[in-house]
C-alpha cells in the first residue's frame, strides 16, 4: 500500500489496479469493470469482506499513476480546477437567488442523492438568512425515493420536461446530472435541454467514467445516445459552455453497483464543491488549497469508519444469519441518518433482486424528515409507510428472532425516544445494534450502551471552521453510515449467495441499461457469443414456447417490461446455458441448490464442461 504521492493524504490508497492496464476488460466503462480487488468476494468470511470493501473504497482517493492509462483521479489538476470552475458559477446563484436556481438531477441513487444535497444545501442558506436556491429531480418522481422505479430512467422526453418544468420563469440555472455510468436517457435528455438554452443553462454532467466509455446505445425513440450528448457537452466545454466533471474511481466492489462506490464519490464531489461555492460567498477564494482541505475530512472519514471493521463484521454476520433464515433487515435511523437507511435499503431491491420486506428502513419523523417535495407518500401503499410509528405499528408485533434491528443515530438526537423504541425491540429479538455518532467530549449515557448488546460508537474531532464546520461534520458521519450500511446491507447478500465472484447475478432487468448488463453477465459467465447470450435471456424473460421472431424483434423496452416482473432471469439464463438445458430445468436446479451463487459454481464446475469461465480473461471483453 503506497500512502502519498503528490498530495499528503489522510489513509493509504492501495497499489494501481489491474483495472488501470490497457487491455483490462477492454470494451467494458469503468463502472461495469469488475474489480481485481473484490474478484473472489463471493468465497470471503465477514472480515475478508469489510477489509476488500474497504481498499474499494480507498481507491476513490488514489491519485493518478502516469506510467498506466492517464485516467482523471479525483485529486487531478483538472479535475480541481472544473470543481474551482463550477463552484465559481454556483457561488453566482447563492448571491443573486431571486432569478437562479442550482438543479441537481438523477435517477435512482443519484437521485436521492440529489435531494438529500438540495435539501442540505438549502438548510445550511436558512442558517445564514439567506434564499434557499438548490432543488431536486428524480426520474419516476418522490415515490422513487422510497421504492425503485428503475424503468422510469430510460426517457429523455420526460427528463426534459420534468427540467423545464422546475425552472420556470428562473434566468439563470446551473443544473447538475447525475450519472455515475454516463448511461441515464433521463438525465441526458435534461444536458441536451440545456444545451438547446444556452442562454439560461449551464450544463454540468458528473459521472465517474471518460467520456469515450458513455453510453453508446441508442436511445429508444429519440436522436442522441449518452456519448454523443456527452461529447457536444465536451465542445462546449472548450468555451465554458457546459463542464464535465467525471474522475475515475475505479470498478465497484460489486461490478455495476454504483450505489456503492460512484454515490459515496458523487457525494464527497459535490459536497466539496458546494461547500467551496458558500466558502467563497464569504469572500473567501476558491482555491486547490481550500478543496484539498475538504476532501481530506472525507478521508478522515474512511479512517474513522474502517477503524470499526471489526465491529462491522460482525454486524455482516448477524444481517447475513437473518437474510439466510427468511427473516428481514430493519434501518431505524434520525435525521439525515434515517434517509441513508433508506436509501440502502431501497437500492438493494433491484440490485439483489430482493423484495422491500427483506430490508426496509424507517426514519424519525417520517416525510416530515425526508423533506421531500410531494409530502407524505404513505398512502401509496405499505411500502410507503416509512415512520417510527409505522414500525412500531406495522413492524413491532411480527418481529422475531429471526429479524435483525439496526439504530442509527448522534448523540444529539432524541435518546428518551431512542431507549424506548430499542425497549420494544427487544421484547422481540436480542438481535439489535447500534451505529452512535459523537464529537469529542460527547458521551453516549450507560443506560443506552447497556441496552445495545452491540454497537458501533464513532466519535468525530471538533471541527472549527465556523458555521460550515457543523456541515462537513454531518456530512461526515453520513458517509461514514453510507460506508457501514453499504458493506453491512452487500456482505449480508454476499454470505446468502447472491453474488458469483464479484458479479451481481440476480438483479431486477428493469431498464435497458440493466437489460445490456445482463447481456454482459451472462456472456461473461458462460463464454458464449452474445447473440446466443440474448437468446437465452429472452427465454428466461418469455419462457422458450412464448419466443417468437416477432417477439425476438420487439424493442429493448418491452423486453425490459416483460422482465421487470420476473424473478431469477439472470441466474436462470446463466444455468441454462452451463448446463445446456431448458430453462424449465434450469429453474429446478436453482431451486436445488441452497444459494444461488451455489448453483452457478456447480453448473461451472460440473463434469464435462470442458472450460470454466475462469478459464478465460477474454470472457467478458468480447461484448
Amino acid at each position: 500500500m503506497r500512502g502519498t504521492r503528490k498530495f499528503r493524504h489522510v489513509i493509504e490508497t492501495p497499489d494501481p489496479g489491474k483495472w488501470e492496464l490497457a487491455g483490462y476488460e477492454a470494451s467494458l466503462p469503468i463502472s461495469e469493470k469488475s474489480n481485481p480487488i473484490t474478484r473472489e468476494i463471493d468465497k470471503a468470511d465477514p472480515a475478508l469482506l469489510v477489509q476488500l470493501l474497504k481498499e474499494c473504497d480507498a481507491e476513490i482517493f488514489q491519485e493518478e499513476e502516469g506510467a498506466l492509462i492517464n485516467y482523471k483521479r479525483l485529486y487531478s489538476e483538472s479535475i480541481l480546477k472544473t470543481v474551482v470552475d463550477i463552484a465559481k458559477r454556483v457561488q453566482e446563484i447563492i448571491k443573486e437567488p431571486d432569478d437562479g436556481l442550482i438543479v441537481l438531477s438523477g435517477c435512482g441513487n443519484s437521485g436521492r442523492l440529489a435531494m438529500l444535497l438540495a435539501n442540505s444545501f438549502n438548510k445550511l442558506l436558512k442558517g445564514l438568512h439567506k434564499k434557499p436556491c438548490y432543488t431536486y429531480i428524480i426520474s419516476g418522481g418522490d415515490r422513487s425515493l422510497i421504492s425503485p422505479q428503475e424503468g422510469s430512467e430510460d426517457n429523455p422526453l420526460v427528463g426534459a420536461i420534468e427540467l423545464e418544468k422546475v425552472c420556470g420563469g428562473k434566468k439563470k440555472v446551473v443544473f447538475i446530472g447525475i450519472s455515475c455510468g454516463l448511461s441515464a436517457p433521463f438525465v441526458a435528455g435534461q444536458l441536451d435541454f440545456c444545451m438547446n438554452n444556452l442562454d439560461i443553462f449551464l450544463p454540468v454532467l458528473v459521472g465517474f467514467n471518460p467520456v469515450s466509455m458513455a453510453r453508446n446505445d441508442c436511445i429508444e425513440g429519440w436522436h442522441s445516445t449518452f456519448r454523443q450528448v456527452a461529447e457536444r457537452m465536451q465542445k462546449l466545454q472548450e468555451i465554458q459552455k457546459a463542464i464535465i466533471l467525471n474522475p475515475a474511481v475505479g470498478p465497484e466492489g460489486i461490478s455495476g453497483s454504483s450505489r456503492m462506490k460512484g454515490g459515496s464519490a458523487t457525494k464527497i464531489l459535490l459536497e466539496t464543491l458546494f461547500l467551496a461555492a458558500h466558502k467563497a460567498d464569504c469572500n473567501v477564494e476558491v482555491t486547490e488549497k481550500c478543496l484539498l482541505e475538504i476532501l481530506r475530512t472525507y478521508e478522515r472519514a474512511h479512517k474513522v469508519t474502517y477503524s470499526q471493521s471489526k465491529k462491522i463484521a460482525s454486524f455482516v454476520k448477524q444481517a447475513a444469519t437473518s437474510l439466510q433464515k427468511k427473516g428481514h433487515l430493519y434501518l431505524l435511523g434520525w435525521r439525515t441518518l434515517g434517509i441513508m437507511g433508506i436509501m440502502e435499503a431501497v437500492g438493494c431491491i433491484p440490485q439483489f433482486g430482493a423484495d422491500y420486506r427483506d430490508f426496509r428502513g424507517f426514519i424519525a419523523g417520517g416525510y416530515n424528515g425526508m423533506l421531500n417535495k410531494e409530502g407524505d407518500l404513505t398512502a401509496l401503499g405499505t411500502e410507503f409507510a416509512i415512520s417510527h410509528e409505522d414500525f412500531i405499528k406495522n413492524i413491532v408485533p411480527s418481529l422475531s428472532e429471526m429479524d435483525t434491528v439496526l439504530f442509527i443515530f448522534t448523540v444529539d438526537d432524541e435518546l428518551p425516544e431512542i431507549e424506548k423504541l430499542a425497549g420494544l425491540v427487544k421484547e422481540k429479538t436480542s438481535n439489535f445494534q447500534a451505529v452512535s455518532h459523537a464529537t469529542a467530549g460527547q458521551c453516549l449515557p450507560n443506560s443506552i450502551k447497556k441496552l445495545f448488546p452491540n454497537i458501533i460508537s464513532i466519535t468525530w474531532p471538533i471541527l472549527f471552521l465556523e458555521y460550515e464546520g457543523n456541515f462537513i461534520q454531518i456530512f461526515q458521519r453520513e458517509l461514514s453510515t453510507k460506508w457501514i450500511l453499504n458493506t453491512v446491507s452487500t456482505g449480508a447478500h454476499v454470505l446468502k449467495g447472491k453474488i458469483y465472484r464479484n458479479y451481481m447475478v440476480d438483479f431486477k432487468v428493469s431498464n435497458a441499461k440493466l437489460f445490456q448488463r445482463a447481456v454482459s453477465v451472462v456472456q461473461r459467465l458462460t463464454e458464449q457469443s452474445q447473440p446466443r447470450c440474448i437468446e437465452t435471456l429472452l427465454q428466461s424473460i418469455y419462457g422458450p414456447e412464448m419466443l417468437t421472431d416477432q417477439i425476438r424483434s420487439l424493442p429493448i423496452s418491452k423486453h425490459v417490461e416483460a422482465a421487470s416482473v420476473k424473478d431469477k432471469v439472470v441466474p436462470v439464463a446463466i444455468v441454462s446455458m452451463l448446463r445446456s438445458c431448458t430453462v424449465h430445468e434450469a429453474k429446478s436446479r436453482l431451486d436445488a441448490y441452497p444459494s444461488i451463487r451455489a448453483a452457478i459454481d456447480a453448473s461451472i464446475n460440473a463434469p464435462g464442461r470442458k472450460r470454466g469461465a475462469e478459464s478465460s480473461e477474454a470472457a467478458g471483453q468480447n461484448k
